[in-house]
């Protein structure tokens, strides 16, 4: 529901990803909760990522956030979007967007709460287990 692997992923498999995001400029930010899910397992996690490779965007980021289903609903998504919106400005960051898929009702409702407006409806661009997904873009300026 939540992400646009079809496959499950490795930590090879990510890792130009991992070195993409450097804490200067792309941070990766996790939780972890040991002993509550299982010992040093990942609960969330939230990156920046570069919104497009052309120097114009620089001061525009993506945002995406998962959160484990066994941790969903304490409120782990709120605080690490709150933190992404307030530390924005020290990543040189004016421009905030999401990439979700319209069957996501809690991140959709999530970033609404924020304060993020819908953007693009993008109908049926992908394609998980049989079934055509829309995407939906969601952005927010950070004045």
């Amino acid at each position: 529901m939540v992400t646009a692997d079809t496959a499950p992923v490795s930590v090879e498999s990510r890792r130009a990803w991992f070195d993409e995001h450097v804490p200067q400029r792309y941070p990766l930010w996790v939780v972890e909760e040991p002993g509550r899910v299982e010992p040093g397992r990942l609960l969330a996690w939230l990156a920046y990522s570069p919104f497009h490779p052309r120097p114009a965007y620089a001061h525009t980021a993506e945002i995406s956030i998962y959160v484990h289903e066994a941790a969903r609903g304490r409120g782990i998504g709120a605080y690490l979007l709150a933190q992404a919106i307030a530390c924005a400005p020290q990543y040189g960051f004016r421009t905030l967007v999401g990439l979700i898929f319209g069957h996501n009702a809690p991140s959709l409702a999530l970033f609404e709460r924020f304060g993020f407006a819908r953007w693009a409806d993008m109908p049926r661009v992908a394609e998980l287990d049989g079934t055509e997904r829309d995407l939906i873009i969601v952005g927010k300026r950070i004045d």
